[in-house]
């Protein structure tokens, strides 16, 4: 029985020290421009949710739908949660992937990155690289990526009568600041 629970509390310990070796952040900031031919829409969520495992490069954030503000309206906010993305039945944005390029997370430097993985939106997955920049500073790790998102891989459709209000392809932007978990 002592060896049981001296095995609890060793894989408790191990458990526990590979947990502090991951940088996590839950206030990261994403935002989004939709620059059509007559309408500029821009939103953004500080809700931002984001893991790093430095010893396996992997890399994953989420985004509850509902978070983002700005718009130009409320109405558009709303026409943007129920008919487009229809965040009732499709609640998050996520990416989840592998940092290409290996990285020293025990020195301060800066590194331009590729992530590869699926980037789930809408439903629907697709297969992405996202390119990057990661900083390292002390026990943070600070991830800015900048990309493009064609709402017809995710089925998103726009209808024609606001076409020239809604680009097919949006741009986004990731800023998050990711902290060793303690």
């Amino acid at each position: 029985m002592r060896i049981f629970f001296c095995g609890l509390l060793l894989l408790g310990v191990v458990i526990r020290s590979e947990a502090q070796n991951k940088f996590t952040a839950d206030n990261g900031q994403i935002k989004f421009a939709s620059r059509a031919q007559l309408e500029l829409i821009q939103a953004h969520s500080t809700q931002l949710q984001s893991i790093l495992d430095p010893s396996t490069n992997k890399f994953a954030f989420l985004v509850n739908v509902q978070s983002f503000q700005g718009f130009n309206s409320e109405l558009q906010r709303k026409h943007f949660n129920e008919n487009y993305m229809e965040s009732e039945k499709f609640a998050q944005a996520k990416f989840s992937g592998k940092i290409i390029e290996q990285i020293d997370y025990t020195k301060d430097q800066t590194f331009e990155v590729r992530a590869k993985g699926e980037l789930e939106i809408h439903g629907q997955k697709q297969t992405r690289i996202i390119k990057g920049k990661i900083t390292i500073k002390g026990n943070q790790v600070i991830i800015e990526a900048h990309f493009m998102v064609p709402l017809a891989d995710h089925s998103i459709s726009i209808p024609k009568i606001v076409s020239q209000k809604i680009a097919t392809e949006i741009e986004a932007d990731i800023n998050t600041t990711l902290s060793r978990q303690q």
